[in-house]
């Protein structure tokens, strides 16, 4: 591996882990804390964009997340 492939690696692990801050941050501020249930929902949120995970977090509660992303395990 090149220099220029390790960088875009690195790159690219902390885009992923800098949204699933966010994702998690939203749920916090929504939810009052993560709990395992919300927890199992991040990984399906993460599979989104950023402009589509972020309105459904703001606005569906936490049962439609829970029913909507539970199902697609």
């Amino acid at each position: 591996m090149n220099l220029t492939e390790a960088y875009q690696e690195a790159r690219a692990q902390a885009v992923q882990e800098g949204q699933r801050q966010v994702v998690e941050n939203l749920l916090r501020f929504r939810f009052g804390s993560m709990d395992e249930e919300l927890s199992r929902v991040v990984e399906s949120l993460l599979q989104l964009t950023p402009e589509e995970f972020t309105p459904l977090c703001l606005e569906l509660s936490r049962e439609e997340l829970l029913a909507r992303f539970n199902s697609h395990e």
